[in-house]
């Protein structure tokens, strides 16, 4: 077998090595016209990684550009390491989502502990500390031992890193559908804090100035990872190991205070962490956005292994490393306050005026490429989109009823079904308190992590129904942002903005590029509706196996403002004799609904069809400004948003608390509806009986349906006639040893 350093430029290009790298042959003749000459190994190694999907959006980038990006609080927009949005008194919140989902689905463990590592450097290198991780995870049903082993260890990874840095862990989701069997989806969302003053950005600019390496020394892990997240999942998994990554929390940790400390210094000039594309992207990306060009010497860059090549070490993903430029003859003040954490921080190379990525490598050029070829100028494609047959189908079908005989065990099973039963399985291996600021944990419906020494807060959630998006994207975009919105309003906090998680199948199948697009189109028009733009985020695609892709997933994380822990709101009811009522009419929509689910028989291929849940998005942002404004009047008890399962759901979790309390609800129509229709734009309220004429004076479309009671017992009368009489305690075992069981089941 030939080493690398022996395939000349000739046999690249005979042997066409570029398509194994992920270049089509239209972009390598793109390369050898930039360059003028053929390309060597580690210069199509470099194109490779900066011209896939997953660092150049290249057939994405015509669609995210429709997202509406700016506002007035918006400080810092997509195009650096994480987006910003000022929270007022100097200070701001930055927050990204990314996706590890490829290396999840090879090494579950490292793969989602690298996915919170890379997110974490993220937030930091814009000069924020870290307060809160999310998280938004997809796997086929608990019904087979891979898929449990998947499950499983992506917690433990997500566990065994999160805690271990020192950042908590507050809230997610988690999802189930045999879909995602083949390739689950693992999406890390960070949450950091910032003062105006402290905001960087990854810029290498100044001539002359020292292009510094801090962190981690370089092994051969993680080579190819960029490329590798932008094709489809081998049948041989085995194949991709060495493209995953190995992370060390401990040392992140390190990096974090050391990084936090050098940005108080006017020495720093931009910095920007190692991500995809490792070396190569961090420099390169520098460089290009301050307009300037970099030269290295990768002699000098600190390596764990013996003769790492150019390539190798160009190309590596290993973690927990920062990339910093600094003002010429102050390097020592840098590399001092790293030395200080015990950390390596070495000059590798300079800022220079000819915009061009220059490396030399034992006295040799390895590589000299037009900066702006690999960050700015890489090829966009407009992909053909389709409307699927499916899709029209589905539009044609009249809305039916569901027959449900027996609504005790329908809700039985409904609260068992692991997407709605409870997660806490998964969030107690979370050390949801670390920095002793959070003051709601995971499982309501978005988690609030106060701001020290201030009455505000933060509340943050992620959110996406991919059962919707697969009957109608556009509309499952708009749903995907309302629900998370809803979620924020539900904790008594402003929308302010979201990231987004874009994960979908191949693009160049004219049906998939057809959902994203709707997709996209959903999401922006609910986005510019409820004042929440999109600020930061990441594109995961060929997210398919054996043939078959994901239902579209874009995961919305969001983030909102509360002005006072006095409008800190719980989606659990919180004390008995409160009156409950119901925001939104009702109407008959199953479509992509857990009773759907739950009813299918047979046929695998189609558990899903008709329409997806209308949305009137006009109507939504009525009622969230209401029940946002009744929650700073301090009318409202708990507020809790129906969604899985419907209004029966929401009851069962609104009384799964340790009070003892329960429910008594009198409902009218038909029961199948009225209990698991999964219509949109409603909530569960409960408002103390004093409190009853002001919240009906504020909200327009609210009717009373119950009372909280303290005997304990879920109770529901419908059209006068009694319906389910059960134990709540009885119903919380259930929901709660749900995944527990399925995990000990033997298959």
């Amino acid at each position: 077998m030939l080493q690398v350093s022996e395939i000349s430029p000739e046999q690249i290009e005979t042997d066409k090595i570029y398509r194994g790298m992920g270049l089509s042959e239209q972009e390598y003749n793109m390369v050898k016209a930039i360059l003028k000459r053929r390309p060597n190994f580690t210069e199509i190694g470099i194109f490779s990684v900066m011209w896939s999907e997953h660092c150049s959006y290249k057939t994405s980038k015509p669609l995210l550009k429709k997202f509406p990006t700016k506002a007035a609080n918006v400080l810092q927009g997509p195009g650096e390491g994480a987006g910003i949005i000022d929270i007022g008194d100097n200070q701001a919140v930055v927050f990204k989502v990314e996706s590890h989902n490829h290396p999840s689905a090879v090494e579950p463990y490292q793969g989602a502990a690298t996915g919170v590592g890379g997110i974490i450097r993220d937030v930091f290198s814009m000069g924020a500390r870290p307060i809160a991780l999310l998280n938004s995870l997809r796997f086929g049903n608990l019904t087979s031992d891979r898929v449990k082993y998947l499950f499983q260890e992506v917690v433990h990874g997500i566990a065994g890193y999160g805690n271990c840095v020192g950042v908590p862990t507050v809230g997610g989701e988690v999802q189930f559908d045999d879909n995602y069997e083949g390739n689950p989806l693992v999406n890390a969302m960070c949450v950091g804090l910032i003062n105006h003053e402290d905001i960087q950005k990854g810029v290498a600019a100044g001539v002359g100035n020292t292009v510094i390496y801090a962190g981690a020394a370089t092994g051969r892990d993680g080579i190819h990872g960029a490329t590798f997240a932008s094709d489809d999942l081998a049948e041989d998994a085995n194949k991709d190991r060495p493209a995953v990554q190995v992370g060390d929390p401990f040392m992140e940790k390190l990096l974090i205070e050391a990084c936090l400390e050098v940005i108080h210094s006017d020495a720093l000039v931009g910095m920007q962490d190692m991500g995809a594309a490792g070396l190569t992207s961090s420099a390169s990306e520098m460089a290009s956005s301050a307009g300037t060009g970099m030269e290295m010497n990768l002699d000098l860059v600190p390596q764990r292994e013996l003769n790492m090549t150019a390539y190798e070490l160009m190309l590596s993903e290993s973690q927990e490393r920062m990339l910093l430029v600094v003002k010429k003859g102050r390097e020592q003040e840098i590399i001092d306050v790293f030395e200080k954490y015990g950390l390596q921080a070495v000059a590798v190379g300079e800022v220079i005026e000819e915009k061009t990525f220059r490396l030399i490598h034992h006295g040799n050029i390895v590589a000299d490429i037009p900066v702006d070829a690999l960050a700015e100028e890489a090829p966009v494609y407009h992909m053909l989109s389709e409307e699927p047959e499916y899709f029209r189908r589905f539009q044609q079908m009249e809305e039916s009823i569901p027959h449900v005989e027996n609504f005790t065990g329908t809700l039985k099973a409904l609260l068992e079904q692991p997407t709605i039963a409870s997660k806490e399985w998964v969030y107690d291996q979370y050390d949801s308190m670390v920095q002793t600021n959070t003051v709601i944990t995971p499982g309501s419906d978005a988690a609030i992590v106060r701001i020290k020494g201030t009455d505000k807060a933060l509340a943050m959630t992620t959110d996406c129904n991919s059962r919707y998006m697969y009957l109608d994207p556009e509309t499952g975009g708009k749903v995907a942002v309302a629900e998370a919105a809803r979620n924020i309003v539900c904790s008594g906090a402003t929308p302010l903005g979201l990231t987004d998680g874009l994960n979908f199948g191949n693009p160049t199948r004219h049906e998939i590029f057809w959902q994203m697009e709707k997709s996209v189109a959903g999401m922006s028009a609910a986005c510019r509706l409820l004042k929440t733009p999109v600020i930061s985020g990441n594109v995961s695609l060929y997210n398919e196996s054996k043939g078959k892709a994901i239902f579209p997933t874009p995961v919305v994380g969001m983030v909102g403002l509360i002005e006072s822990l006095d409008h800190v709101t719980s989606s659990f009811f919180q004390r008995a004799g409160d009156v409950i009522f119901l925001i939104g009419e009702t109407k008959p929509e199953f479509g992509g609904s857990e009773l759907q689910n739950i009813l299918a028989e047979g046929d695998t291929d189609e558990i899903y069809s008709g329409k997806a849940p209308a949305i009137d998005l006009e109507v939504e942002a009525k009622r969230q400004s209401q029940l946002l404004d009744a929650i700073r009047q301090s009318i409202v008890q708990s507020a809790h948003d129906l969604s899985e399962g419907g209004l029966a759901v929401a009851l069962a979790e609104s009384v799964f608390t340790d009070k003892g309390l329960g429910v008594r609800a009198a409902l009218s129509g038909d029961m199948t509806v009225e209990l698991f229709s999964e219509t949109q734009s409603r909530f569960l309220v409960s408002v103390k009986p004093e409190d009853v004429e002001r919240f009906k004076e504020i909200i327009d479309d609210a009717r009373q349906i119950g009372v909280v009671t303290d005997d304990g017992q879920y109770t529901i009368f419908g059209n006068g006639k009694q319906v389910i009489a059960e134990d709540a305690e009885a119903l919380c075992q259930r929901w709660k040893g749900a995944i527990p069981c399925l995990l000990k089941s033997r298959v």
